[in-house]
């Protein structure tokens, strides 16, 4: 799947393809080597596209995601009840997190794995209750950090190769 993604995106030019695979969950964390090693784009190039294109879907969900469950919290049909069941689900699933606040979100998206992304500590800032102006500096901290931990595996790899 990954390699279909990467024939898709070699469609486009080297900085679009960058920032789009940097916006996609679970694929977000193979876009800086994929604009490095794939696209040979410079490190420090790669780094600025891959952190725009993380960034964009943690200010959507941090902007919408209040709005999106407001409105859907007021209809009344299948998917509404559905999703109120999901959310108070994971409420509960995450409250034992709540511990380590928002310091303990920046750590969760500073380890550069596919599935602890920024799309992923978004949703768990809206999830918990954080609110943007007080998540958004942690998100972004994040977001430099693990970035910055791939990069330095990225290049280290790309030299020894």
């Amino acid at each position: 799947m990954l390699q279909a993604l990467i024939h898709f995106l070699e469609t486009f030019p080297p900085v679009i393809g960058t920032l789009l695979m940097a916006t996609l969950p679970l694929v977000e964390r193979f876009a800086l080597p994929v604009a490095i090693a794939g696209f040979h784009l410079p490190a420090w190039e790669a780094f600025l596209l891959v952190v725009l294109g993380n960034m964009v879907p943690v200010v959507a969900i941090t902007l919408l995601a209040e709005k999106f469950h407001n409105w859907i919290s007021t209809h009344d049909h299948f998917f509404a009840r559905g999703w109120i069941k999901s959310i108070d689900h994971a409420q509960k699933k995450f409250a034992r997190y709540e511990k380590y606040g928002l310091i303990g979100l920046l750590l969760f998206l500073s380890i550069p794995s596919p599935v602890n992304g920024a799309f992923s500590a978004s949703l768990i800032a809206f999830i918990l209750g954080y609110p943007m102006h007080k998540s958004l500096p942690y998100l972004f901290a994040g977001v430099v950090i693990g970035n910055s931990i791939v990069l330095l595996a990225t290049v280290g790899v790309v030299r020894i190769f």
